[in-house]
Parts: C-alpha cells; structure tokens; sequence
C-alpha cells in the first residue's frame, strides 16, 4: 500500500516524459528539491518515501546536470515502466487539470498545503461572492502558497485566474500585460475594466515588493478593480505599503498549528521532537522547510529572523553565502548564467532557501531581508562595486538596469550623465525600471538634470502628478516654464499652457524659440479626434520667421513646416495650396520619397475621389514604412465611418502589435488615437479602449481630443 507522499510523488513523475531519462540535461522538478517543494514538503520528509519506491523498482535516480541548477551534476529521478503504469491508474482517480487553459500571466507552480482547510475555505467563498481580500502576514508564511491554492480551486469551478507578481520594477500597466498580455492598456481604469468579467479572479502577490515610485499607480489599479464585480486577492507582506486598502478586507494569516505543521516534517525524528521544533518556531511553514534534522531543535519563542540568522545562514559554506549575497544585492531575480558566482546555487538550493521562477532565481524574501540586514554597509558596498563592474562588461538594457543599481548602491561618485543616457535607453523596453533608477538617483544626488529626466520620463507615461512634484525641486529658467506648460496641457488647462509659454518665448534664444513654436503648432493640430476640424489656421504658420534659425536647422524646420500646410490645407479644400506645397515638398524630399506616397493618400482621401478607397487598401498592403501604414490605417478609417469595411478592420486589427514609441510626441498622439479606434470597432470593449485613448491623449497632451471623447464615452454610457 502507498502512502499518500508517495502516491503524489508517482503522479508527479508522470508529468514527465520517458525522453527525459536519458537527457543530459534534467530539469530542476525531477531533483530532490524540486519534488520536495512541489509537495510543499521539506527534503528530508521524501527520503524514506522514495528509497521505499525505489526498493519497489517504481523509480529509479540517477546523477545529471540539472537545468538551471548550477554546475554540479546531482541526484534525479524518474519512473521505471512498472512505475509508470503504477501512475497511470493513479491518474485515472485524479480530476482533470483545468489550470493550464484557464490561467493567465505567471501563475506559480502549485503545490500541496499542510494545515489551512479553515483559510482556504473562507477565502474561495468570499472570492466566490465578489469580495475583494487582502492577504497579509510575515514574509514565507505562506501567502502565495495560499493564494495558489484558491485560484487552484477557482479554475476547477471553471474560473479565468489572472495572476501577476510584483518586483520593484511592476508597475500598474506591467501588472495589466501580466493580466490581459502584451496589448494591455496602461489607465488603472482601463486596465480593470479590461482584467474583469464574469467568472474571473484576479490576483496580485508579491505587493510589499512595488517600488515607492510605483505604489500611487498600483493602489489606483486596486481601487479600480474594487469597483468592479471581480474578485481580486492581493497578498501584502505585513505591514502593508498601502495600509488598508479601501473596499478590501484585510485578513492576516499566522503559524501553522503544532499538529499540521508537524506534518510538514520527517517522520524519523520523532512526534515529540517534531513537536518541539514545531512549537519553537511557531508553525512558520519556511522556518519548518529550512530546519535540518541535523540540527538543534530551536529555542522555544526564538524569532523566524533569530533563526535564520543564526541557525540557517551559519551553516552555509563560503560559496553558498558568495551566491547568497549576489542574489540578495540583485535587484531582480537572476538566471544561473548570469550568476558570477554560481558554485553555492545546488547548496542554497539544497538547503530551500532558494524560490524558483521558471529559468530566474532569488533568495525566498524572508532569507534575503534577513541576510541584507546582517552584511556590513561597508562590505556591501563594496559587492555593489563588483557586480557594477561585472554587469558593465555586459550588453542589453537589462544588464543597464542591473549595473545602475549596483552603481547607486556603491557609495561611488555618480556618474550622472552616464546614468541619464542609461535611463534613456532603459526606458525604450522598460519605463517602469527607468523610473525606478531615476528617483533612485535624486534620492542620492538632487541634480536639475536628473529632475529634468525624471519629468520628461513621468510625462511620457502619463503621470502629471509625479512630473508636477519634480518641476516645483528644479531651478527656475526657461526649460522650466516649457514642462510647466506641458503639465497644464496634461491636466487641460490649455490658457495656462499659453501663457507659460509666451513667458518661456521670451527667455529662450531665437532658434530655441521657433523650434518651441513649430512644435507647439503641429501638437495643436493633432489635438482634436477623427472628424473634428483643426484648429490651425494657415496665417499662424506664415507668423513664423525661419530666418532666426541657424541655416543648419532651416531646411528640417521648412519642411516641417510645410508637412503642416498641406495638412491643414487639405482640411480647408484649397487646391492652388495644395499644388504649390505639393511642389515645394518635392523640392525638399525628391519626386520619389515614399512620404510622398501618403501625403497624396490624404489629398485622395480627404477629396473623397473616386477610387480612393482602393488606392488606400493598395497603399497599406504595400506600405513597408510601420509607421506610415498606420497613419493610412487611422486616414482610412476616418474616411469611411461610420461603416468600415472588412479588409481595413483586419488591417488596423493586424496593426496593433506595431511598437510605437511613447517618448516621441508624434507616436504618443498615434497610441492615443489606436486606443480610439479600437474602442469604435471593438464596441464591447469600448468603455476600456476609450479610458485608455482618453488617458493617452492627455499624455500626448491633446486636452480638448480628451475631453471630447470623454464626452462621448459618458453619452455612450
């Protein structure tokens, strides 16, 4: 007769294939640690379970390399054919796994949990009927264990489960592509709107890690989501960075009782030593997992944090406590091949101090704060600067952001012009990082260049109440009165806007000056949705003098310029403009510059002329130029509402996944006015496409595009 560890542990062997036993490469579940964290048990409780297995001939082990586990080969195992007929008529009495088809985003492994029938049960019903749940309580007791477990629970009811955990870079919209994927949109109410629906759950675990730049946009999204008719469950390490969240019953979760959490531990050494060591360390399921057999049995009332400090980071060797302290100062999750020390990662592993996240790794959080608190500022320092030298040798934002952390936590001099070109191109992939490293950085040297990036940086993700708190720290001067005009068309106070800028007209130089103006112009015809009239009249753009430019910039200057009159002219119908534009845009791009090609897209579509329609859907399955293709997507369109034909709602379906670039101004108003034609060709999803275009039109500084579609979506409503 099997156990019931042993049963568990035949049916999780079956998840594998016989094409593993041979492989060079085993993957880290078949190991002792795996299999071990996977029944929620600590390694020395499946020793006697599998020699029993193996004397049955129903496994078999052997040594190998293990993927991800460093570069000692170690011990793996796998069912013999009698095993895995053995498992096969388990399985026969097990439910169908639902989990892989009704889960969303990074959803952990799920695994068995001692002791918590009575939690379990209240959080599923309160879930069930809609409530929204804060779960609290010292770090590894358990939560995301827990939390797991309800939404385990849920998708056997037939529940979507959307997951997402946090790290100091999550931020409310990586937190909303964790939920709905890569098209998410980024407003906390979009975002919320988009993630709800009947029969679904949302998750967030991992909340105490969201960096302070981050906590004002996540508690907006948790809010949002309040709102809604959706579950959502929000694991929080005790204290809670938000407090008690409005709309949200907190529950706070404790020790395992003695008689379950005995259960978590080898029955070899006995009931009453297993009490004790229970008793000692408080029912904490981590503590438990970390406790060897080896050991003392703990002293009564010793704190979690005494006993990791003194019993479990004592006992490591100096290569487990290298790769301990690497992955502890690493402000993410690292994969082994990034590890410069990598020799202790089987010990750490061995010794369950390690959590697992697909190829990444890190100290489990309460191993990591406990081991940050106990090494010397000095010498942290000091590991800072190495790992800052050994990721600047290395390519890729990635590797930016990592050495950016290291730098700022080295006690070095900062380089702040390096660290502004890093933020640049860190925030091409990731914003959300690029802030973090940016605010970071004032807190150690308060620069009117860093405020400046932080500024453009938070007006570029839409968050003017985070560039209005940087713009009343920097200096007063011209650049100043430019973002104090910026965040008033943001907040669309567009009078304001004016005025600060007739007042940093007159501080600029000349050039600076008709650069502001033509920028001012163009970003003053964008601002209005498909249909509407600009705003622009033709005698604004003759008002500007070139000739106070230098010569080098004129022709850029000129040619913009002239972009903007035949845009404006095609709206006012006047076609003596149009050819003499016309012509002096040849003049400047040649005959066959493919930009060309659209402008006389638009002249066609505006006119409405016979075969333009065709001429457009010929220009867009042609168009190599991306950016292009979609201005002809959004000109098309408009042309045709209110009924748009098949082909070009695939074609503009089919655009979606075009990157855009938030920190180019043009791109910015292009994403605002994506969002908006989604939400007019997608109906059912109106109400969070058109809270997105909204919030993306007052990032691209287009207040009255704005308001007027939120107009609109409340007549819709």
């Amino acid at each position: 007769m099997l156990s019931e560890t042993q049963r568990r542990l035949l049916l999780r062997l079956a998840d594998f294939g016989v094409e593993v036993e041979s492989a060079w490469d085993a993957p880290r579940a078949l190991s002792l640690p795996g299999l071990a964290e996977h029944l929620g048990l600590v390694r020395s409780a499946i020793h006697n379970p599998l020699k029993e297995l193996e004397s049955s001939g129903l496994i078999s082990t052997r040594s190998a390399h293990v993927i991800g586990g460093g570069p000692r080969r170690r011990t793996v195992v796998h069912l013999t054919d009698t095993g895995r007929q053995r498992a096969e008529l388990l399985s026969e009495e097990q439910m169908p796994d639902k989990s892989e088809s009704l889960a969303v985003g990074p959803i952990p492994n799920h695994i068995q949990i001692q002791g918590r029938d009575d939690e379990l049960e209240s959080l599923l019903t309160k879930i069930l009927a809609g409530e929204n749940l804060q779960l609290t309580g010292l770090p590894g007791i358990g939560k995301t264990s827990l939390s797991r477990s309800v939404a385990e629970l849920l998708m056997e009811r037939g529940f979507k489960i959307r997951w997402a955990t946090c790290n100091s870079d999550t931020d409310a919209f990586a937190i909303g592509s964790m939920w709905l994927g890569k098209q998410s949109p980024r407003d906390p109410v979009a975002i919320a709107s988009a993630a709800s629906g009947n029969k679904t759950a949302l998750f967030l675990d991992e909340v105490q890690e969201l960096h302070p730049r981050h906590l004002s946009s996540v508690k907006s999204l948790l809010s949002a989501c309040s709102e809604t008719s959706t579950g959502v469950l929000a694991s929080i390490r005790a204290p809670s960075p938000f407090g008690t969240l409005s709309n949200f019953e907190e529950i706070r979760i404790h020790g395992l009782d003695t008689p379950d959490a005995v259960k978590l531990l080898p029955k070899p050494i006995g009931n009453e030593s297993a009490k004790q060591v229970a008793e000692a360390l408080g029912g904490h399921p981590l503590a438990l997992h970390l406790w060897s057999p080896d050991e003392e049995i703990p002293e009564e009332g010793q704190a979690v944090q005494d006993f990791v400090q003194r019993t479990v980071l004592r006992r490591l060797t100096d290569e487990g406590l290298g790769t301990l302290d690497e992955l502890s100062l690493s402000p993410l999750p690292l994969s082994v091949e990034e590890l410069s020390v990598a020799d202790g990662i089987a010990e750490l592993d061995d010794s369950a101090v390690l959590r697992w996240m697909q190829s990444l790794v890190e100290p489990h959080h309460l191993i990591r704060n406990v081991r940050r608190a106990t090494v010397d500022e000095k010498i942290a320092r000091e590991l800072h600067t190495k790992a800052a030298g050994i990721w600047s040798k290395r390519e890729g934002n990635r590797a930016r952001r990592i050495e950016a952390h290291h730098r700022l936590n080295s006690g070095d001099e900062l380089d702040t012009e390096w660290l502004v070109e890093s933020v640049a191109k860190i925030s091409l992939e990731d914003s959300a990082a690029a802030a973090v490293l940016i605010d970071d950085a004032i807190q150690i040297n308060d620069e009117d260049n860093l405020r400046f990036t932080a500024i453009d940086l938070a007006f570029e993700r839409g968050e003017p109440n985070i560039a209005s708190e940087h713009i009343d720290s920097v200096s007063e001067s011209p650049q100043k009165l430019i973002r104090k005009a910026r965040l008033a068309r943001q907040q669309g106070d567009l009078q304001e806007a004016e005025n600060l800028l007739k007042s940093a007209f007159e501080l600029l130089t000349p050039a600076e000056a008709v650069r502001a103006k033509i920028a001012s112009l163009v970003r003053a015809h964008d601002d209005r949705l498909p249909g509407q009239p600009t705003k622009v009249q033709s005698s604004q753009i003759e008002e500007i003098d070139l000739s106070r430019l230098p010569n080098a910039d004129i022709a850029s200057a000129s040619l913009a310029l002239d972009l903007l009159r035949h845009a404006v002219a095609v709206e006012s119908g006047s076609v003596e403009t149009l050819a003499n534009v016309r012509s002096s845009l040849v003049a400047q791009m040649g005959e066959n510059h493919p930009r060309l090609a659209l402008i006389d897209l638009r002249t066609l579509i505006t006119s409405k002329a016979e075969g333009s329609l065709d001429a457009a859907k010929e220009y867009i399955e042609s168009e190599v130029d991306q950016i292009d293709k979609i201005m002809a997507i959004h000109l098309a369109l408009e042309a045709t509402s209110p009924s748009h034909p098949d082909w070009l709602v695939t074609a503009h379906n089919n655009a979606i996944g075009i990157e855009l670039r938030p920190e180019i101004p043009s791109h910015r108003r292009l994403l605002a006015q994506r969002w908006y034609w989604r939400g007019v060709l997608e109906p059912n999803m109106r109400l969070s496409h058109w809270r997105e275009a909204i919030s993306r039109f007052k990032s691209a500084e287009c207040p009255s595009a704005a308001s007027e579609l939120l107009l609109r979506l409340t007549r819709s409503l």
